[in-house]
């Protein structure tokens, strides 16, 4: 184990993409542990979208990083040290651990933390996808925020990335039509292909809304959102009456600083519900753990993740969610021997 830690401290406030210069890559001791502490060893960090909302100074679901503080983020490590009587070494554990080599927390204020057996039985990518935070969105958002029924059109955007990826394959197993919005011929082939949806519409063709059109002939009853502006605009112009949105995200507007202009006349005409949801708001994910894993040992689900390497590449990994070149999960692994 090493005797230091290094971190990545929030510089300054991206305007953009991300650079590595808005970070101070800061490199300290790792402390004696202290009756109740427990030390992580990250070996995974999920990349997500909200880490970039969490770097902007505006009002949002959980406080701003300040400046000066560890980046935050979700990940999965093992213990390498513990004075708790609730860890061991070796456990895995999931949680907010940070853009760090090393997290420290103790046993009284670890109830955002998830312990997995040492030997899971699963990659570890795949306990930060489908059976991480992206896998309960999509799970929830499908059963709870906006249920999809048998006969059903759903459409997905952003349908393959983690959470789109994973909501149109549940999509399909509860029976409905599912149409997936992604950037490129080759992604639009890997969801019809692979991933088994009945159409997929490349935003980046020029006629892309009218393969939108074509693909949803009978309008859309569900539409699971996960990008915002213009192609949320194009989705709800073809939504029935009462038709239902599960707001995941709206990822087109994570990068500028300008707060975005939608207009949800749409809602009011088409007498839409439209329910905005966060994964945090359930505490307790067994059930669509549960239900995933089956669907995975089944052949029923697939995953995939991107993985990527190297704590100091992080703000630069952290772009490939918004230019598209990642499929399924982005992952940065921060141990090498992970």
């Amino acid at each position: 184990m090493s005797t230091t830690n290094r971190q990545l401290r929030l510089k300054t406030r991206p305007e953009g993409a991300v650079r590595k210069e808005d970070f101070d890559l800061v490199e300290q001791p790792l402390p004696e542990l202290k009756d109740g502490e427990v030390l992580v060893r990250v070996l995974y960090l999920s990349m997500d979208p909200t880490n970039r909302v969490w770097m902007r100074d505006i009002p949002q679901y959980m406080p701003p990083v300040a400046i000066g503080e560890v980046m935050r983020a979700a990940g999965i490590g093992r213990v390498v040290a513990s004075k708790s009587a609730r860890y061991a070494e070796g456990d895995l554990v999931q949680g907010l651990l940070g853009w760090q080599d090393y997290a420290l927390f103790h046993e009284d204020k670890a109830q955002g933390y998830v312990k997995f057996p040492a030997q899971p039985g699963l990659p570890l990518p795949t306990l930060l996808g489908a059976c991480g935070m992206s896998g309960m969105t999509a799970y929830y958002g499908l059963t709870e925020i906006a249920p999809v029924q048998p006969g059903e059109t759903l459409v997905v955007s952003a349908a393959a990335g983690s959470v789109g990826s994973i909501a149109g394959q549940i999509g399909k197993i509860h029976g409905a039509r599912v149409v997936g919005i992604a950037g490129g011929a080759d992604k639009c082939r890997y969801l019809v292909e692979e991933l088994g949806f009945d159409a997929a519409v490349d935003y980046k063709a020029a006629d892309w809304k009218q393969a939108l059109k074509a693909a949803t002939p009978d309008g859309v009853h569900v539409n699971f959102e996960n990008v915002g502006g213009e192609i949320m605009r194009a989705v709800l112009s073809r939504m029935v009456i009462g038709g239902r949105v599960a707001l995941c995200g709206v990822i087109a507007n994570y990068n500028s600083d300008s707060r975005p202009t939608d207009d949800f006349s749409v809602a009011i005409f088409k007498r839409l519900t439209i329910r905005g949801f966060l994964i945090l708001d359930y505490k307790h994910a067994k059930e669509a753990v549960q239900a995933i894993s089956g669907w995975l040992r089944d052949g029923k689900l697939k995953t995939e993740e991107t993985v990527a390497d190297g704590l100091e590449n992080a703000p630069l990994v952290l772009n490939r969610l918004f230019d598209g070149s990642h499929r399924g999960k982005l992952v940065l692994r921060v141990d090498p021997t992970a």
